[in-house]
């Protein structure tokens, strides 16, 4: 069995730009129920909980993001590929090399500016993903469950 790869260290800014999107995005809906409030009377204090809401999502999210990073890891294996987040609230997903079908890598402008890429491995029922590799390493991983999943299929002919 191979070592356990946690995701590089840029990943938690990547999060942490995240929730400061969060917090823009509850700032305008803020914004827009005051105007609400002001154009036809809706009650003030929904103003309020909005802002207040926003807030605590915020703290909370970023927060959460070390505890994030520290459980976020990923594995593979002959036979899997293995992928755990969270301490609290486990995840772990083990992906059977048989059942891949594709490897997709992914990026958004927040992720090509950290260099990083998140790959996606789709089955036939549903699609698994780690959520933010460098960009070589992504490709190396693509490569290597393509290869595996292929010799699996080649072997079962």
């Amino acid at each position: 069995m191979q070592t356990t790869q946690q995701l590089p260290a840029q990943i938690k800014r990547i999060w942490a730009l995240s929730a400061v999107g969060s917090l823009c995005m509850g700032v305008i809906i803020t914004v827009g129920l005051g105007v609400a409030n002001w154009l036809w009377n809706w009650p003030f204090w929904l103003v309020w909980v909005a802002l207040g809401l926003t807030i605590v999502e915020f703290i909370v999210e970023l927060a959460l993001v070390p505890y994030r990073y520290r459980f976020s890891e990923y594995v593979i294996t002959d036979n899997a590929v293995e992928i755990q987040s969270g301490f609290i609230f486990r995840n772990r997903i083990a992906i059977p090399i048989a059942r891949i079908q594709n490897v997709t890598l992914k990026a958004g402008p927040l992720m090509q500016w950290q260099h990083l890429e998140q790959v996606v491995i789709a089955t036939a029922a549903t699609t698994h993903d780690i959520e933010g590799v460098q960009t070589a390493v992504a490709t190396r991983l693509r490569e290597l469950i393509m290869a595996r999943a292929m010799e699996v299929q080649d072997n079962d002919l």
